[in-house]
């Protein structure tokens, strides 16, 4: 058993968030942090993965992140901001049917159910590093499409400059919503050019299986070279746009969260360091592996840095 109690919440939780919470355990409507029990699927640990790294991208050489850490530590405010809430709260969320409405700045647009928005296309393996803005990393092989082949389908007029994505927001189902704790619906968004980049994921599996409800089941963005934020979870609509697209974390505290949220070490956040991470690296009394430096792009700079020649990346971060 993880023992989450070690984890300060002010480390592993945005300060915004952390004292919304903090005035609602105060009125009695938080439920207290509870450890997680399990995973249903749960796999054995895995080998490293070495000598598997190849120059697209697609694969990391590093140690993979167990299953059921993936799965029973990560960030779902839908479902609550505790990292344990999604693992607990989300098998309310119902995934079929499911449907995706593309609208916008494109020549085909209009509501598709999910399995005929994938069924053209072909699932991919992926092995990326996510890195958190909050300090923490994880090693996840995803299956999915990339998001440009989706996009050219739909065919974005030459005035689509952005892509932009919402999340699902149904109380329901979501019981993470009833404290306020971000704007809802969750809203993301991506340059033209960094949406139809290769390594832009639209993934709809991890470890082999259908993604995970807590991991944002049944369809979700993977940016691996952006904080993990910016990889939207249960997308239920997608916009191409001639504006930059608004974006949650953006809009609830600008100074600490740019449009573009690139992994770069340079650059702090105005609370903590980013120079380096923690990689999930779970065993029976330890979440956490030592610290490890943080890479330019999380790692991805030799497929990506050339989006953002000649800007400055301490401005437009």
């Amino acid at each position: 058993m993880i023992d989450y109690s070690r984890i300060p919440a002010s480390e592993i939780t945005p300060e915004a968030v952390y004292r919304r919470r903090r005035e609602l355990i105060g009125l009695g409507l938080a439920s207290p942090l509870l450890a997680v029990s399990g995973c249903t699927e749960a796999k054995a640990p895995i080998a490293a993965n070495s000598g598997r790294s190849g120059p697209d991208g697609f694969t990391a050489s590093d140690t993979l992140t167990r299953f059921e850490d993936i799965t029973a530590y990560n960030n779902f405010y839908e479902f609550g901001t505790d990292k344990s809430d999604p693992a607990r709260n989300a098998h309310s969320l119902r995934t079929k049917p499911w449907t995706v409405v593309i609208g916008g700045e494109a020549e085909i647009t209009g509501s598709v159910p999910l399995e005929a928005l994938l069924k053209p296309h072909t699932v991919q393996d992926r092995i990326y590093r996510l890195r958190c803005v909050e300090g923490w990393s994880m090693v996840i092989p995803w299956q999915g499409i990339p998001l440009a082949d989706l996009i050219k389908r739909f065919k974005p007029t030459s005035k689509a400059k952005y892509v932009a994505f919402t999340s699902l927001a149904d109380r329901s189902q979501m019981p993470g919503m009833a404290y306020n704790s971000i704007p809802w619906p969750y809203r993301e968004g991506l340059r033209m050019d960094e949406a139809m980049n290769p390594l832009t994921l639209l993934a709809t599996g991890l470890y082999g299986k259908p993604m995970p409800n807590q991991n944002g089941a049944p369809v979700r963005l993977v940016v691996p070279w952006k904080y993990g934020f910016k990889s939207i979870k249960s997308i239920v609509r997608i916009d191409f746009t001639e504006q930059m697209p608004k974006t949650s974390w953006n809009m609830l505290q600008p100074e600490e969260y740019g449009f573009y949220s690139n992994v770069n070490p340079a650059v702090d956040h105005p609370r903590w360091s980013q120079a380096s991470e923690r990689r999930i690296a779970g065993s029976d009394n330890k979440l956490f592996a030592n610290r490890i430096a943080t890479l330019p792009f999380n790692g991805y700079a030799a497929q990506v840095a050339s989006l953002y020649r000649g800007m400055d990346l301490r401005k437009w971060f």
